[in-house]
Protein backbone atom coordinates (compact mmCIF):
# COMPACT_ATOMS: atom_id res chain seq x y z
CA UNK A 1 0.00 0.00 0.00
CA UNK A 2 1.22 3.49 -0.94
CA UNK A 3 1.84 5.52 2.83
CA UNK A 4 1.40 9.15 3.82
CA UNK A 5 -0.24 10.55 1.07
CA UNK A 6 -3.63 11.53 3.24
CA UNK A 7 -1.77 12.04 6.48
CA UNK A 8 0.82 14.63 5.40
CA UNK A 9 0.50 18.28 4.25
CA UNK A 10 -3.10 20.61 4.12
CA UNK A 11 -5.05 20.74 7.26
CA UNK A 12 -6.47 18.49 9.59
CA UNK A 13 -9.39 16.63 8.98
CA UNK A 14 -12.89 18.30 10.86
CA UNK A 15 -11.09 21.57 12.07
CA UNK A 16 -12.42 24.14 9.52
CA UNK A 17 -9.10 23.86 7.70
CA UNK A 18 -8.36 25.43 11.48
CA UNK A 19 -5.32 23.15 11.80
CA UNK A 20 -2.48 23.59 9.38
CA UNK A 21 -0.06 19.91 9.39
CA UNK A 22 3.83 20.96 9.75
CA UNK A 23 5.55 21.31 6.64
CA UNK A 24 7.36 17.32 5.92
CA UNK A 25 8.92 17.24 2.07
CA UNK A 26 8.68 15.06 0.32
CA UNK A 27 11.43 12.20 1.40
CA UNK A 28 11.76 13.42 4.65
CA UNK A 29 8.46 11.55 6.02
CA UNK A 30 10.66 8.68 7.47
CA UNK A 31 12.66 9.03 10.71
CA UNK A 32 15.47 7.93 9.62
CA UNK A 33 16.12 10.95 8.00
CA UNK A 34 17.50 13.87 9.58
CA UNK A 35 14.59 16.84 9.79
CA UNK A 36 16.09 19.55 12.70
CA UNK A 37 13.83 22.07 11.48
CA UNK A 38 10.70 20.03 11.84
CA UNK A 39 8.18 21.80 13.43
CA UNK A 40 4.64 19.73 13.98
CA UNK A 41 1.34 21.23 15.13
CA UNK A 42 0.64 20.17 18.44
CA UNK A 43 -3.62 19.02 18.30
CA UNK A 44 -5.89 17.16 20.02
CA UNK A 45 -9.59 17.41 19.31
CA UNK A 46 -11.61 19.05 22.25
CA UNK A 47 -13.95 16.19 21.79
CA UNK A 48 -11.15 13.79 22.72
CA UNK A 49 -9.82 16.66 25.74
CA UNK A 50 -13.12 16.35 26.89
CA UNK A 51 -12.69 12.12 28.43
CA UNK A 52 -15.01 9.94 26.41
CA UNK A 53 -15.31 6.63 27.25
CA UNK A 54 -13.35 5.31 24.18
CA UNK A 55 -10.00 7.70 24.65
CA UNK A 56 -7.21 7.60 26.59
CA UNK A 57 -6.62 10.13 29.10
CA UNK A 58 -3.75 13.05 28.52
CA UNK A 59 0.25 11.33 28.72
CA UNK A 60 1.06 12.38 32.45
CA UNK A 61 -1.69 12.20 33.60
CA UNK A 62 -2.51 10.65 37.36
CA UNK A 63 -2.67 7.08 36.90
CA UNK A 64 -2.20 6.40 33.74
CA UNK A 65 0.30 4.32 32.84
CA UNK A 66 -0.19 2.46 29.58
CA UNK A 67 1.55 -0.57 28.82
CA UNK A 68 3.04 0.26 25.56
CA UNK A 69 3.45 -2.45 22.55
CA UNK A 70 0.97 -4.60 25.12
CA UNK A 71 -2.48 -6.37 25.67
CA UNK A 72 -2.66 -3.64 28.47
CA UNK A 73 -5.72 -4.53 30.41
CA UNK A 74 -8.56 -5.16 27.79
CA UNK A 75 -6.92 -2.15 25.10
CA UNK A 76 -4.84 -3.84 22.72
CA UNK A 77 -1.84 -1.22 22.44
CA UNK A 78 0.35 -4.02 20.20
CA UNK A 79 0.75 -2.98 16.65
CA UNK A 80 -0.11 -5.48 13.70
CA UNK A 81 3.39 -3.53 12.57
CA UNK A 82 5.48 -4.89 15.37
CA UNK A 83 7.13 -2.75 18.08
CA UNK A 84 6.87 1.10 17.78
CA UNK A 85 9.24 3.02 19.99
CA UNK A 86 8.48 5.46 22.79
CA UNK A 87 9.98 9.08 22.48
CA UNK A 88 9.86 11.32 25.29
CA UNK A 89 6.75 9.26 27.11
CA UNK A 90 4.86 9.03 23.65
CA UNK A 91 4.29 6.63 21.22
CA UNK A 92 5.55 7.17 17.80
CA UNK A 93 4.16 6.71 14.34
CA UNK A 94 5.97 4.00 12.82
CA UNK A 95 5.58 5.25 9.08
CA UNK A 96 7.07 8.68 9.64
CA UNK A 97 6.19 11.87 10.01
CA UNK A 98 2.55 13.69 9.71
CA UNK A 99 2.98 17.07 10.32
CA UNK A 100 0.97 16.73 13.68
CA UNK A 101 1.55 16.01 17.18
CA UNK A 102 -0.50 14.58 19.77
CA UNK A 103 -3.78 12.47 18.83
CA UNK A 104 -6.25 14.47 16.59
CA UNK A 105 -9.34 13.03 16.67
CA UNK A 106 -8.44 9.67 17.26
CA UNK A 107 -9.15 8.16 20.93
CA UNK A 108 -5.63 6.17 21.96
CA UNK A 109 -1.91 7.03 21.66
CA UNK A 110 -0.40 4.99 19.61
CA UNK A 111 -2.11 2.34 17.21
CA UNK A 112 -6.24 3.18 16.94
CA UNK A 113 -7.44 -0.72 15.95
CA UNK A 114 -10.16 -0.78 13.37
CA UNK A 115 -11.69 -3.57 11.33
CA UNK A 116 -12.93 -3.76 7.66
CA UNK A 117 -15.83 -6.20 6.37
CA UNK A 118 -15.52 -6.68 2.34
CA UNK A 119 -18.74 -8.04 1.83
CA UNK A 120 -18.69 -8.50 -2.12
CA UNK A 121 -21.40 -10.88 -4.43
CA UNK A 122 -20.73 -11.14 -8.06
CA UNK A 123 -22.78 -8.52 -10.15
CA UNK A 124 -25.93 -10.29 -12.28
CA UNK A 125 -27.82 -9.35 -15.38
CA UNK A 126 -30.72 -12.16 -16.31
CA UNK A 127 -29.59 -14.19 -13.72
CA UNK A 128 -26.18 -15.20 -15.17
CA UNK A 129 -22.50 -13.15 -13.92
CA UNK A 130 -21.95 -10.48 -15.58
CA UNK A 131 -18.68 -9.76 -17.19
CA UNK A 132 -16.79 -6.76 -18.53
CA UNK A 133 -16.11 -6.34 -22.33
CA UNK A 134 -12.51 -5.24 -21.75
CA UNK A 135 -11.27 -7.75 -19.27
CA UNK A 136 -13.86 -10.06 -19.62
CA UNK A 137 -13.51 -11.51 -16.56
CA UNK A 138 -16.65 -11.32 -13.79
CA UNK A 139 -17.62 -7.97 -12.49
CA UNK A 140 -17.65 -7.91 -8.48
CA UNK A 141 -19.72 -5.55 -6.12
CA UNK A 142 -19.04 -4.73 -2.44
CA UNK A 143 -21.54 -3.14 -0.03
CA UNK A 144 -20.08 0.60 0.01
CA UNK A 145 -20.79 3.49 2.89
CA UNK A 146 -21.04 7.15 2.33
CA UNK A 147 -19.17 8.41 5.47
CA UNK A 148 -21.13 11.11 7.22
CA UNK A 149 -18.32 12.77 8.87
CA UNK A 150 -16.56 13.59 5.51
CA UNK A 151 -18.54 12.42 2.73
CA UNK A 152 -16.22 9.84 1.16
CA UNK A 153 -16.86 6.55 0.04
CA UNK A 154 -15.78 3.61 2.26
CA UNK A 155 -15.95 0.24 3.18
CA UNK A 156 -18.23 -0.33 6.33
CA UNK A 157 -15.56 -1.19 9.32
CA UNK A 158 -15.38 0.94 12.44
CA UNK A 159 -13.39 0.54 15.88
CA UNK A 160 -12.95 -2.56 17.96
CA UNK A 161 -13.91 -2.22 21.92
CA UNK A 162 -11.44 -2.96 23.81
CA UNK A 163 -12.01 -6.99 25.03
CA UNK A 164 -13.98 -7.21 21.53
CA UNK A 165 -12.84 -10.55 19.47
CA UNK A 166 -12.20 -8.91 15.75
CA UNK A 167 -14.97 -11.37 14.66
CA UNK A 168 -17.70 -9.57 16.39
CA UNK A 169 -16.85 -5.96 15.40
CA UNK A 170 -16.60 -7.24 11.57
CA UNK A 171 -20.58 -8.30 11.66
CA UNK A 172 -21.55 -5.72 14.10
CA UNK A 173 -20.05 -3.12 12.07
CA UNK A 174 -21.77 -4.30 9.06
CA UNK A 175 -25.33 -4.43 10.53
CA UNK A 176 -25.01 -1.20 12.31
CA UNK A 177 -23.85 1.08 9.06
CA UNK A 178 -24.73 -0.92 6.30
CA UNK A 179 -28.30 -2.41 7.73
CA UNK A 180 -29.31 -0.28 10.45
CA UNK A 181 -29.04 -2.45 13.08
CA UNK A 182 -29.23 0.23 15.71
CA UNK A 183 -32.91 0.82 14.70
CA UNK A 184 -34.11 -2.49 14.69
CA UNK A 185 -36.51 -4.32 17.15
CA UNK A 186 -34.76 -7.00 19.36
CA UNK A 187 -36.67 -9.64 17.14
CA UNK A 188 -35.35 -7.85 13.84
CA UNK A 189 -31.67 -8.01 15.14
CA UNK A 190 -32.14 -11.56 16.14
CA UNK A 191 -33.39 -12.60 12.63
CA UNK A 192 -30.78 -10.20 10.79
CA UNK A 193 -27.71 -12.07 12.83
CA UNK A 194 -29.03 -15.26 11.92
CA UNK A 195 -29.35 -14.40 8.19
CA UNK A 196 -25.62 -13.39 7.93
CA UNK A 197 -23.97 -16.26 10.65
CA UNK A 198 -23.14 -18.45 8.18
CA UNK A 199 -22.01 -15.78 5.60
CA UNK A 200 -19.47 -14.15 8.08
CA UNK A 201 -17.91 -17.12 9.79
CA UNK A 202 -16.16 -18.02 6.41
CA UNK A 203 -14.39 -14.62 6.26
CA UNK A 204 -10.77 -14.47 4.51
CA UNK A 205 -8.59 -12.13 5.62
CA UNK A 206 -7.24 -10.28 3.11
CA UNK A 207 -4.95 -6.94 4.85
CA UNK A 208 -3.68 -6.32 8.59
CA UNK A 209 -1.84 -3.66 9.08
CA UNK A 210 -1.66 0.18 9.55
CA UNK A 211 -3.96 2.75 7.26
CA UNK A 212 -3.19 5.84 5.91
CA UNK A 213 -5.47 7.61 7.18
CA UNK A 214 -6.10 11.59 7.57
CA UNK A 215 -6.43 11.49 10.71
CA UNK A 216 -3.10 10.01 12.02
CA UNK A 217 -0.57 12.11 13.95
CA UNK A 218 2.84 11.47 15.24
CA UNK A 219 1.50 9.77 18.27
CA UNK A 220 -1.68 8.39 17.23
CA UNK A 221 -2.19 6.02 14.20
CA UNK A 222 -5.39 3.75 12.34
CA UNK A 223 -4.62 0.28 11.66
CA UNK A 224 -6.90 -2.37 10.75
CA UNK A 225 -7.93 -5.70 9.60
CA UNK A 226 -9.86 -6.56 6.50
CA UNK A 227 -11.70 -9.59 5.95
CA UNK A 228 -13.90 -10.55 2.57
CA UNK A 229 -17.12 -12.41 3.17
CA UNK A 230 -17.98 -13.04 -0.60
CA UNK A 231 -21.24 -15.04 -1.36
CA UNK A 232 -20.61 -17.14 -4.83
CA UNK A 233 -24.58 -18.15 -4.63
CA UNK A 234 -26.43 -15.87 -7.09
CA UNK A 235 -29.49 -16.62 -5.05
CA UNK A 236 -28.21 -16.03 -1.76
CA UNK A 237 -28.89 -13.87 1.15
CA UNK A 238 -26.61 -10.85 -0.16
CA UNK A 239 -29.12 -10.46 -3.02
CA UNK A 240 -32.45 -10.50 -1.16
CA UNK A 241 -30.98 -8.29 1.53
CA UNK A 242 -32.40 -5.19 2.05
CA UNK A 243 -29.15 -2.25 2.45
CA UNK A 244 -30.02 1.06 4.95
CA UNK A 245 -27.59 3.10 5.78
CA UNK A 246 -27.13 3.60 9.86
CA UNK A 247 -24.52 5.14 12.60
CA UNK A 248 -21.91 6.34 10.62
CA UNK A 249 -22.83 6.06 7.46
CA UNK A 250 -25.07 8.40 5.39
CA UNK A 251 -26.19 6.18 2.55
CA UNK A 252 -25.05 2.64 1.64
CA UNK A 253 -24.86 0.73 -2.13
CA UNK A 254 -23.69 -2.05 -3.73
CA UNK A 255 -20.85 -0.92 -6.04
CA UNK A 256 -19.01 -2.12 -8.54
CA UNK A 257 -15.75 -2.41 -8.46
CA UNK A 258 -13.26 -1.20 -10.47
CA UNK A 259 -10.09 0.39 -11.22
CA UNK A 260 -11.84 3.78 -11.15
CA UNK A 261 -13.17 4.24 -7.64
CA UNK A 262 -12.37 6.98 -5.72
CA UNK A 263 -12.46 5.65 -1.78
CA UNK A 264 -11.87 6.79 1.62
CA UNK A 265 -7.84 6.10 2.83
CA UNK A 266 -6.49 3.50 1.93
CA UNK A 267 -9.70 1.74 1.00
CA UNK A 268 -9.21 1.21 -2.67
CA UNK A 269 -6.06 -0.92 -1.70
CA UNK A 270 -7.92 -3.26 0.20
CA UNK A 271 -10.70 -3.68 -2.51
CA UNK A 272 -8.02 -4.30 -4.96
CA UNK A 273 -6.47 -7.19 -3.27
CA UNK A 274 -10.09 -8.89 -2.64
CA UNK A 275 -10.77 -8.61 -6.25
CA UNK A 276 -7.66 -10.08 -7.43
CA UNK A 277 -8.38 -12.34 -4.54
CA UNK A 278 -10.97 -13.40 -6.85
CA UNK A 279 -10.37 -13.18 -10.36
CA UNK A 280 -12.67 -9.92 -10.80
CA UNK A 281 -12.71 -7.34 -13.57
CA UNK A 282 -10.30 -4.56 -12.08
Amino acid sequence: MQLHSNCVGGYYPRTDNKVKRGEVPKGMVAWSEPFKDYKPTSYTAPSILAGPSYADPVIGSPGFKPAWNALDGKVNRASHEGTYMIVDGCPRNPHGRTGVVGRGSLGRWGPNHAADPVVTRWKTLNGTKAVDDKTGNPVLQFVCIQRRDCGAWAIPGGMVDPGERVSVTLQREFQEEALNSLEMTPQQKKHTEQQLNNLFRGGEEVYKGYVDDPRNTDNAWMETVAYNFHEDNPDGILHGIKLHAGDDAQAVRWQDINGQMNLYATHRDIIQKVAARLGAHW
